[in-house]
């Protein structure tokens, strides 16, 4: 294990902490922490923000100083604020962080492989290695020589930025850095758990540690199923199982059915039909750096905000104003930078904040349309102002965010398409992907519904009687599980003030949930809505984790809104989520580490390829050592197998890689990309010198894949030509353009 450069890093994020936590101290100045796990996001984004904008002049060590003076300047400017940071206080939060890092550090130690299958890894390493590679952002597409990198690269700028502040091989900071986001995201979501929990005088610890478990060490409740299964006796175990495993997707219904022993850490990924349902533990032991995962620091970070507007008195209309349209937009384009996935959701949460906070959005309007307003009459008629004005706040945050990240827009984002009334998912999956979490929102809900249920049971059961029913055998499972909590959680936030903010991060996991049961992203990446439930329901289930964490510490300290009475039946609940959602944790890291060569863990993403692509290994590290940008001509390969590796983990552009690039840049191109290919490894000697100079291909690799391909000739034999690198199973040309001839 290179324990010096683990060492390094944890220095880094730490001075970044401490560096960040004044700015920190003065936007969540009422929290008891300080925002203290909010310090390193919110440090670590604005340096990565203002080096995307100076990284399009120059960029590397001019951008990260450029964005280092910045945060400086800002961390200064809180200091004139007369801030008195309790630090001796805030000692919990560092420590959360380096126990989730030393965590995911362990976890890649045993298997730090950049693999190219079971995930996107060698998308994910090849855009950090071009990025370090690149003068100026945006990055050139080193599956697309000669066009930029079409998608959103935030989180890997980020990992750049750190790989080049700490002089890091980027074969070890991917890694390093894949540790930092996941302790960035544990630390997040202590923080702002406990600062909910705070607010009802529950333990802020309590809350916050629910969070840390749920965030990064529960899973779906497919394992515990299985086990539970298994317990029972044949004659029920059998028939249950195979009713359950009906209604699931095929990788995950074998596995309901198996013993635990035949457990597999990738099939509770897969329980939804024709979708991808990952939950944070998974995501960071199946070892991709890719942006549904990095952005979730940052998506708490702006819950985090919303929260300190949510509890700010509406006398502080100025404070507000500039937290909501000065901190937020910024942030949200980031977000959207890092992970456009991410952007509806940080939309979605702004105006559920806005419009269930004590103090009406309206306050933040000119004062003669706020005077108007609370002419209104009705409740109807302050209710649809109230989500009016909350909806217009929300799309000048929009505009902020856009505006702040232009250039990814313009030039970087990529073109998709929504498309509607997808195949809906059935009940049983639903509630083995969501039934955790559903588990602890109902009895809440209920506990503080009890005097309106009194009033109004009958009404109440007849309307869930008709309508859940209803809705489930129309093929609307999401609506009739969904909807009732949805509709109770609205109501109790307006009927009564014992609820807070941890019911409107449930009301926005919602929102999320059901609207990817009628709305997708049409893309080539993937068929229907498996992309779509795949990146949305990653932020589902962090809203849903700080929700539920406050939620449960209620219900454990009931005595005030909640009858004391009820603190039982919590411990029980509290008891069977934490077993129930724990047995996949256990089960992946004892196979995890079994399989693993525990005596000689390393943090080398790349030390594989000589264990295993042994006759590859030196040309890789040969081209690897070559600077600059220049390009390489490989053969393209299928996805998720050893193909265009030359390129991935170098970050030297190739004329065409993966199938990835279809979704990017568009079947036609790809497939024209495709057709030069073939044509210079195949073609006579006047095609391939004409694609060379069309390309400007500065490299020609030969290796067991082209082979197997093309059975190409020796290039040599063109003049401009020669043979760069010869050994293993690899030969390299290199091609002087001032001597080619046609």
């Amino acid at each position: 294990m290179e324990f010096g450069l683990v060492a390094l890093w944890l220095a880094v994020y730490l001075a970044f902490w401490a560096l960040s936590m004044p700015l920190a101290a003065l936007l969540f100045a009422g929290f008891d922490d300080q925002g203290a796990g909010f310090a390193l996001p919110l440090g670590l984004g604005l340096l990565t923000l203002v080096a995307y904008w100076v990284g399009h002049l120059a960029f590397g060590w001019v951008a990260v100083l450029a964005g280092l003076l910045v945060l400086g300047g800002a961390t200064a400017l809180a200091l004139t604020r007369d801030i008195e940071i309790r630090w001796r206080d805030r000692i919990d939060v560092p420590l959360v962080f380096v126990g989730a890092f030393l965590f995911i550090i362990l976890i890649r130690g045993a298997d730090p492989g950049i693999i190219p299958g079971g995930g996107e890894k060698f998308l994910d390493f090849g855009i950090l290695k071009v990025l370090l590679r690149s003068p100026t952002l945006p990055p050139e597409d080193f599956w697309f020589a000669d066009a930029p990198v079409r998608y959103y690269f935030g989180g890997h700028l980020l990992t750049a930025l750190l790989t080049i502040l700490t002089g890091t091989e980027a074969r070890f900071a991917y890694n390093l850095a894949l540790a930092g986001f996941f302790g960035m995201l544990i630390s997040a979501g202590y923080s702002l758990a406990g600062a909910i929990a705070a607010g009802f005088a529950v333990s802020r610890r309590k809350a916050g540690l629910f969070a840390a478990f749920f965030i990064g060490f529960a899973s779906n409740l497919l394992t515990g199923l299985q086990v539970f299964i298994w317990a029972l006796p044949d004659a029920i175990g059998v028939p249950l199982g195979r009713a359950i495993a009906a209604n699931l997707n095929d990788l995950a219904a074998e596995k309901v059915v198996a013993p635990p022993r035949e457990f597999s850490y990738w099939h509770p990924s897969r329980v939804i039909p024709g979708t991808i349902n990952e939950f944070p533990f998974f995501s960071w032991l199946n070892g991709d750096l890719h942006a549904h995962m990095m952005s979730t620091p940052f998506l708490l970070l702006a819950a985090g905000l919303l929260f300190v507007y949510f509890r700010t008195p509406e006398r502080e209309v100025t404070r507000r104003r500039l937290l909501v349209f000065g901190a937020l937009p910024p942030l949200a384009g980031f977000i959207a930078f890092v992970n456009t996935w991410s952007f509806p959701a940080v939309l979605g949460l702004a105006w559920l904040t806005l419009a269930f906070a004590p103090a009406s959005p309206t306050t933040l309007f000119p004062r003669q349309l706020a005077t108007r307003a609370r002419r209104a009459e009705s409740w109807l008629t302050t209710e649809l102002l109230r989500l009016a004005s909350a909806l217009a706040c929300a799309i000048v945050i929009l505009a902020g965010g856009l505006l702040w990240t232009l250039p990814f827009w313009l030039g970087t984002a990529s073109r998709r398409s929504i498309g509607l009334f997808p195949e809906r998912t059935a009940l049983v999956p639903l509630l083995v992907v969501h039934g955790a979490f559903l588990a602890v929102f109902v009895p809440y809900l209920v506990a503080h519904a009890r005097p309106e249920l009194k009033k109004h049971a009958a009404q109440t059961g007849v309307v869930l009687a008709l309508f859940i029913p209803t809705a489930w055998l129309g093929g609307l499972a999401g609506v009739a599980l969904f909807c009732p909590l949805l509709a109770a959680g609205w109501l109790l936030l307006r009927l009564r003030d014992d609820l807070g903010y941890e019911t409107v991060l449930m009301l926005a996991g919602l929102g999320l949930a059901l609207i990817v049961e009628f709305a997708f992203v049409r893309e080539n990446a993937a068929p229907g809505r498996l992309n779509t439930v795949f990146k949305v329901y990653m932020q589902v289930w962090v809203l849903w984790s700080i929700a539920a964490s406050v939620m449960l510490a209620r219900l454990l300290n009931a005595g005030q809104a909640i009858p004391t009475n009820w603190r039982t039946g919590a411990r029980v609940l509290a008891a069977l989520l934490v077993v129930s959602t724990s047995f996949y944790s256990v089960f992946a890291l004892a196979g995890h580490f079994n399989d693993g060569a525990t005596d000689d863990m390393t943090l080398d993403g790349l030390q594989y390829v000589s264990n295993y692509h042994g006759g590859e290994a030196g040309a890789i590290h040969w081209l690897d050592d070559r600077e600059g940008r220049p390009h390489l001509i490989e053969a393209p390969g299928g996805a998720y197998r050893w193909a265009n590796a030359p390129s991935a983990l170098t970050g030297i552009p190739s004329v065409v890689g993966w199938p990835h690039e279809r979704i990017y840049h568009g079947e036609d191109a790809y497939k024209d990309r495709i057709t030069d290919v073939t044509k210079f490894y195949t073609g006579t000697p006047d095609e391939q010198v004409a694609m060379l100079e069309k390309y400007d291909v500065r490299y020609i690799y030969v290796g067991p894949h082209e082979r197997d391909a093309y059975d190409p000739g020796d290039f040599s034999q063109l003049a401009g030509v020669t043979v760069a690198y010869e050994g293993g199973d690899v030969t390299i040309y290199e091609v002087n353009h001032d001597q080619l001839e046609t």
